[in-house]
């Protein structure tokens, strides 16, 4: 329970923060598996618009503190390789 005004706002504020994140990284957990759905289907349009969705959504996540940039760069690099070789001829 909050001592004072501050720490009442604070704890209001960490709330809606808390929230808001939580609402954001659902959306992209969604979204790869959506990228994920098309890459084993095997349709390679729809696989690369989902991956330019989920790439920006990663990226605007990564810049508002959401998640580490690290961690936005290491998903993206995952899931193009993906891409790639859901691309690649079957030899």
């Amino acid at each position: 329970m909050a001592n004072t005004k501050s720490s009442e706002k604070s704890a209001r504020q960490s709330v809606k923060r808390h929230a808001r994140n939580t609402a954001v990284i659902t959306g992209i957990k969604s979204r790869q598996k959506k990228l994920r759905a098309s890459l084993v289907s095997g349709d390679a349009a729809v696989a690369k618009t989902e991956f330019d969705a989920l790439s920006s959504a990663l990226d605007k996540a990564a810049k508002r503190g959401i998640i580490h940039r690290n961690v936005a760069n290491r998903r993206k690099a995952r899931l193009n390789k993906a891409l790639t070789a859901a691309k690649a001829p079957k030899a």
